[in-house]
């Protein structure tokens, strides 16, 4: 899972992990925490480390108020020995050990900021969204997603010097994230978190750690997201450009050692009183076209393999043979839409060029308009689509008829041998050569979505209709995907969370205020 890795954080330092699913940014949080132990190495971490579990460390039976009191223990033990101590150095006021002691006692409070602790934890929780949860509840008695945000206030009331955190934003919405984000940037001590969250990469951290599989291992780059784009752009020119290059010089010594080492300036007929002087010559001639040819082709094996690997291809829609448009380019119109409990659309037209982003809250809708634009789900009004529409949907659950089938055989099955062929499912990028020859039924959910992804990558229709497409896809192929949007052949309807992705969007916007 993890090989050779070193990692240093200092306090002030707040570093993402990022990477693709499965290239251990949970475990390096584990091994971090001691959670988890290593099979060679070491570890050195401060006493005083919070870690954010997927499970909370207390039983569905403790209360609310348990989980607050535990965080706030260590700020009022504090202040509750800072009390003590200064009793007793008033009745002995050159007690070295005493002083010493409440210097040491001093400086942690300061740390904690434990004077503030009691405001800064009904801050904290209402900043979360879970404020309003009365104190006498038991966590069996609420959600996942509240017991979630719960521990994950527990820990920024409790200030750690050091701060682990696993995908910290999930089940927060767009103001508790923000809240989040500003509550990291103003600790002192350190902070690892690994996320998908672009926003809240770029917002936190001072540092990123990208753990894809690279031939000098994890990369450490400086800076926030948005730097982390532009080195990695960088980067690829850099490796573009190094690859254009020894192509072209791989070239040059194919054609040296066929045909210009055996060309030397010697290839006149010798003159009738220099014949011997031109003997001598020409076996100096065929030594240099010998030695010429001997460097060339060493040079020319060497370089065949050491060679720079072609850089893979961005994410990219693999433009088919569309039905030409409409004269007017409408696609689909709705009018006076109904879905009971569910959706409510009075008027939505959807043209052929149309980048249309579906926002709202969870239940206001926005899955069942994708349903009922694919014809998956019918509700009273009128939907009216072009005759031939192709239309694509990928769901936020995606399954397959067949999960014995591999995914490369469900690939070529769904799209075609010959299409299969012309775009091969090993270079989209979105499945690694292992997955692809596994029966669909054992990928993660995670990986089935990619390769649902994959085949609407190959052969895009003319309406396509992505539900939350960026989860599951690490950041860089996020990225690949939106920009693969932008140039993308058809109308593209997105329902989306994804806070990056949505203040960037281009095209329209349809807020969804349930029924």
């Amino acid at each position: 899972m993890l090989d050779g890795v070193s990692l240093v954080a200092a306090p002030g330092h707040r570093i993402g992990l990022i990477g693709e699913n499965g290239t251990g940014k949970s475990t390096l949080l584990r091994l971090l925490a001691g959670v988890d132990e290593p099979d060679g190495g070491s570890v050195v971490r401060p006493p005083d480390l919070g870690y954010l579990h997927q499970e909370m460390p207390f039983d569905l039976t403790a209360t609310v108020r348990d989980v607050v009191d535990d965080a706030l223990r260590e700020a009022r033990d504090v202040l509750a020995a800072l009390d003590r101590l200064t009793a007793a150095l008033a009745a002995t006021p050159e007690d070295a050990d005493l002083l010493t002691e409440y210097g040491e006692r001093l400086d942690r409070a300061q740390e904690t900021d434990a004077w503030d602790a009691d405001r800064r934890a009904g801050l904290v929780l209402a900043g979360l969204g879970v404020g309003d949860l009365a104190y006498d509840r038991t966590l069996g008695s609420i959600s996942g997603g509240q017991r979630g945000r719960l521990a994950l206030a527990a820990l920024l009331i409790r200030r750690p010097s050091a701060l682990l955190l696993d995908e910290p934003t999930n089940h927060l919405d767009d103001a508790a994230a923000a809240f989040l984000e500003e509550q990291l940037r103003g600790l002192p001590g350190v902070v690892v978190l690994a996320s998908h969250d672009r926003t809240l990469l770029d917002a936190v951290c001072t540092d990123l750690v990208d753990l894809d599989p690279a031939v000098d291992g994890p990369a450490r780059y400086g800076g926030n997201y948005t730097d982390y784009q532009a080195a990695k752009r960088a980067e690829r020119e850099r490796w573009q450009r190094r690859y254009a290059e020894e192509q072209e010089e791989l070239g040059e010594l194919r054609h040296a050692v066929a045909v210009t080492a055996h060309q030397v300036g010697y290839g006149r007929p010798p003159k009738d009183n220099n014949k011997m002087s031109y003997g001598t010559m020409g076996n100096r001639v065929e030594q240099q076209v010998s030695r010429r040819v001997r460097n060339a082709a060493r040079r020319l094996q060497d370089l065949e393999r050491d060679q720079v690997r072609k850089p893979p291809e961005p994410l990219r829609f693999r433009v088919s043979t569309l039905v030409s448009p409409a004269a007017d380019g409408l696609l689909v119109s709705v009018r006076d839409l109904r879905v009971p409990g569910r959706l409510s659309l009075d008027r939505f037209d959807l043209r052929a060029d149309d980048r249309l982003l579906v926002t709202g809250p969870n239940g206001t809708g926005k899955s069942t308009l994708l349903a009922v634009l694919a014809s998956r789900l019918h509700g009273g009004g009128e939907v009216r689509r072009r005759r031939g529409l192709r239309v694509g949907l990928l769901t936020q659950d995606t399954a397959f008829d067949r999960p014995d089938r591999t995914a490369q055989d469900t690939y070529e099955l769904a799209l075609g041998l010959e299409r299969a062929e012309s775009v091969p499912l090993r270079s989209l990028g979105l499945l690694s050569p292992g997955d692809i020859a596994r029966p669909v039924g054992e990928l993660s959910v995670g990986q089935r979505r990619r390769l649902a992804l994959a085949l609407l990558v190959a052969d895009p229709p003319e309406l396509l209709l992505l539900d939350e497409p960026t989860n599951h896809l690490s950041p860089r192929l996020c990225d690949e995907l939106e920009e693969a949007l932008g140039i993308s052949p058809g109308a593209v309807v997105m329902a989306s969370h994804d806070r990056w992705l949505r203040a960037r969007w281009p095209g329209r916007q349809l807020r969804l205020r349930g029924q």
